[in-house]
């Protein structure tokens, strides 16, 4: 599973203060059909979403009782995922707004009806209909189409734009299926624009231009951010004066920070983005005046400059605010728009999105996914709180896509040879703090302190004579996509795009496979048309030697596009009996919707003959909902209880069915945390969780959302556990940044240059390896013989003499045994003594009648024992 990524950067028109961009309306026309149609489109910032409904007629329209309806067509479906039928009725000539409930006061005022204020309502890819008795009378967008993320260009877009239906349109598009164009029939505005809501036919007279003057007195700038999470002031005009901290006029952000001397007070922030594309350029260090609007633009406050005037330049900037973490979002809301250092060493955490937008995420030291350390519930919730306030992202100043070059927090340049993983640490990271895309971030200004802290690993030594790998191969399809543009059979070439990306792409997991050196691999995420997984292993052995790995051959398993599979080494095991699915045929509790079906395979080593079953599963993950099974918010995600289902399924069908003599290991993507519900369904099955036992509450093989965890398992029964010598997941995956991957889509030429043939980011998940001992026990004693020279001692002088002893010890094994005097007795005299002068030679008192024994024994490496004892004896 993987993190979805953030909104795409809009280009958003300066909002346009003077008359030349106000179009004016004549009054329009009665429609001769008399059907009201859409005069306004609302899709503005955040909840800003309106849709305004006029009645050409000469009569008042009683709109529950006509049977009218909006319909929202999401993402190009043909079917209508939201209806809200209209009530109330709309008098001739006059509108009619619908509006989301938590929308802009401005909106809300001029509403006539309002949705909930967590309803979806629309996005500018979604199309729009007006429906009279389920009938078509007016449209926005084209039903069953996905224009990407808008219809439309410039101002006159779907996408975070105003549209207004011109005065010459008289009845509206009652056909919903046909090419949208908006600028046929509609005129655009910047967004969130309000004016003309709830008023079709006019506009009012436009407010003069504000001008900038260093020579008046400014408002505050913490005036304008207010105490709270938005602005207190949004759309006035304000001027403002302070110092340029942070300058990204290139880039995709169109302005810059300006901070004041500040308030005197410590809730307000003292800094401001003023938003300027095109403007006059500026320089960090400049003081400049900005007259604008201001707007509250997806959760950051910004100014929208009309008129700036540098006042002066070369000035130092003021001091960076430390900004440590934990940190509230009050906190962050009292520095938005600052010129801040974050002084602590910061762990790098999440880098899905650094490819793409240039982001890493730091977090204060590590974090563990909350249900991966503790239970569902209240303390998971809690603890995900906690690493809300204990992370922030570190951005590049930029807000296009695919920046390129890939800029290393350090502020170099990006390479193989200067990269980073997560767990790296970061200190002082200096820029401005802002708040984009759904969370805070420092904008640098310079780049930061840096330390590699977590270098790439060998491959972990987990010993044993056998090995196990579970390997998550991230949609290995050897059927390469026809149609890599069209986003419409994404959910079956989920694949590489082109035949160039699969061969980075095999490249990349055959290098990672061949170091492992398993016996026994577990594929996952392997495409399901019975022949990739002979593919992979054809590649494999092309690097290994021919021959080497061999497929459990099962077909087409199961209805999903992708399957488990099996490869394995067939010098070293050996499959017994046919291969086994956990199937709803099986047990009716295992959902064949949600689940893969459960490859299952019994070996023998082909040295000892010892057997074990490995059952390889990849269970349904938490990225999409299910009905019967939905997200409690306890921190287990969707579908937990089809996961526990099946993990209670498998583990009966494993005790009683597949595997009674308890040598049964399941391995592969389980979707869950070790404290959620299904792992503790196995853990009760008796199945023992080896990461956990061998590596402890905080081992890892995933990274999501900055935060460690593992969904790849390896879970034993007892009586293989005994054999169990090692397990280690092993890291190049998680940690390592998505812009090194095999996908081209989303990167230049430089970044696509990035790609290297070895294991890392071979996929999103670390393999797992575990260590079997399946030699059987040696029981069988080792050798020992001694000898004394000399036995016999003469003449009883009573004096010391010396006996040197000759130790011949061995084992069948051929390994060292050890050795060692275990026991001396002395009989046959009272004053008879000995000593010992080295390991192997000794003294004796010659008195007549003594009688010395020395036992020695011996110890092979199975702690296997033999004796064996010596006489000395005094007189003939």
């Amino acid at each position: 599973m993987s993190p979805s990524p953030r909104r795409l950067t809009a280009a958003v028109a300066a909002l346009t203060l003077a008359s030349a961009g106000v179009v004016a309306f004549a009054a329009p026309a009665a429609a001769a059909s008399g059907d009201l149609f859409i005069s306004e489109y609302v899709e503005g910032s955040s909840n800003n979403k309106a849709i305004e409904i006029y009645n050409p007629s000469t009569a008042a329209v009683d709109l529950a009782a006509s049977g009218y309806a909006l319909k929202q067509y999401s993402n190009g479906s043909p079917s209508a995922g939201l209806t809200i039928p209209l009530t109330g009725s709309v008098a001739p000539g006059d509108v009619y707004v619908l509006a989301h409930g938590a929308a802009d006061g401005t909106i809300l005022a001029v509403a006539d009806q309002v949705t909930g204020t967590t309803t979806g309502l629309y996005n500018g890819d979604d199309a729009v209909a007006l429906v009279k008795a389920d009938v078509v009378v007016d449209v926005i967008g084209q039903i069953g189409v996905d224009p990407g993320t808008e219809w439309g260009t410039g101002l006159t877009t779907t996408a975070n734009h105003t549209l207004r239906r011109n005065a010459s349109v008289l009845t509206g598009d009652t056909d919903g299926t046909n090419p949208f164009d908006p600028a046929v029939e509609w005129t655009g505005y910047a967004s969130d624009t309000f004016d003309g809501l709830g008023s079709h036919g006019s506009d009012p007279e436009p407010e003069p231009d504000p001008v900038a003057d260093c020579a008046a007195t400014p408002a505050t700038i913490g005036s304008v951010q207010g105490s709270g999470a938005a602005t207190p002031i949004p759309g006035q005009d304000v001027l403002i004066e302070g110092i340029v901290v942070g300058d990204f006029q290139s880039g995709g952000y169109d302005g810059y920070y300006v901070q004041d001397a500040g308030d005197g007070d410590s809730a307000t922030s003292d800094g401001v983005f003023v938003y300027a594309p095109g403007g006059a350029a500026v320089d960090a260090g400049d003081s400049v005046s900005v007259a604008g609007a201001v707007k509250e633009q997806f959760g950051l406050t910004e100014i929208v400059a009309a008129d700036v005037e540098v006042c002066s330049t070369g000035n130092p900037l003021p001091a960076a605010v430390p900004l440590t973490l934990p940190a509230s979002v009050s906190q962050r809301e009292a520095l938005e728009g600052m010129y801040v250092t974050l002084p602590q060493n910061l762990a790098i955490g999440e880098t899905f999105e650094y490819g793409r937008f240039g982001t890493v995420t730091l977090t204060n030291g590590r974090l563990d996914t909350p249900t991966a350390v503790v239970e569902p519930g209240a303390a998971a919730v809690a603890l995900a709180a906690a690493n809300l306030e204990n992370s922030i992202t570190l951005d590049d100043g930029r807000g296009t896509q695919n920046p390129d070059p890939a800029i290393h927090p350090d502020g170099d340049v990006f390479t193989l040879d200067h990269s980073f993983r997560s767990g790296d640490l970061v200190q002082n990271a200096t820029g401005v703090l802002d708040y984009r895309f759904d969370a805070w971030g420092v904008q640098p200004t310079e780049g930061a302190d840096f330390t590699v802290a977590n270098p790439r690993p060998e491959v972990p030594d987990v010993g044993g004579d056998v090995k196990i790998s579970s390997f998550n191969v991230l949609n290995y399809f050897t059927s390469i996509d026809p149609t890599p543009a069209n986003s419409n059979d994404d959910s079956y070439y989920r694949g590489a795009d082109t035949t160039e990306e699969f061969q980075r792409q095999q490249d990349k997991i055959v290098s990672a496979l061949a170091d492992i050196d398993a016996d026994v691999f577990g594929l996952l995420e392997i495409e399901n048309n019975g022949t990739a997984v002979q593919a992979l292993a054809d590649a494999l052995n092309a690097k290994v030697g021919p021959g080497t790995y061999v497929p459990v051959t099962t077909g087409v398993i199961g209805t999903d596009a992708i399957a488990t599979a099996i490869i394995y080494k067939q010098a070293s095991v050996a499959p017994v009996g046919t291969h086994l699915l956990m199937t709803s045929a099986v047990d009716p509790t295992w959902s064949d919707e949600r689940n893969r079906p459960g490859l299952t395979q019994r070996f023998a080593s082909t040295e000892t003959g010892e057997e074990f079953v490995v059952s390889v599963n990849h269970l349904k993950s938490k990225g999409s909902a299910c009905a019967e099974s939905p997200d409690l918010g306890d921190g287990q995600g969707n579908c937990s209880a089809v996961r526990t289902a099946a993990a209670k399924a498998l583990t009966t069908w494993l005790n009683t069915t597949v595997a009674p003599d308890g040598r049964a290991i399941v391995i592969g993507d389980l979707n869950s945390y070790d404290h959620e519900d299904s792992i503790d369904a196995f853990v009760a099955g008796g199945f023992t969780d080896l990461e956990k036992q061998f590596n402890g509450e905080h081992a890892y093989s995933y990274v999501f959302d900055g935060q460690l965890g593992y969904l790849d398992y390896a879970l034993a029964q007892p009586a293989l556990l005994a054999d169990v010598s090692g397990v280690s997941a092993w890291h190049i995956n998680a940690d390592e940044p998505s812009l090194i991957d095999y996908d081209m889509s989303f990167k230049l030429p430089a970044q696509d240059a990035l790609w290297a043939p070895d294991p890392y980011r071979s996929s999103d998940h670390d393999p797992v390896i575990v260590g079997l001992n399946l030699t059987p026990p040696d029981t069988t004693d080792p050798t020992i013989e001694v000898t004394a020279d000399p036995e016999t001692v003469w003449p009883p002088n009573k004096k010391m003499r010396t006996v040197q002893f000759s130790i011949d010890a061995a084992d069948d094994s051929g390994e060292d045994v050890t050795v060692e005097l275990t026991d001396v007795t002395v009989t046959g005299s009272s004053k008879a003594t000995w000593e010992q002068i080295d390991e192997d030679t000794f003294e004796v008192r010659a008195v007549k009648g003594a009688v010395y024994r020395f036992t020695w024994t011996a110890t092979d490496a199975a702690g296997n024992t033999a004796s064996d004892t010596v006489e000395v004896v005094v007189g003939k």
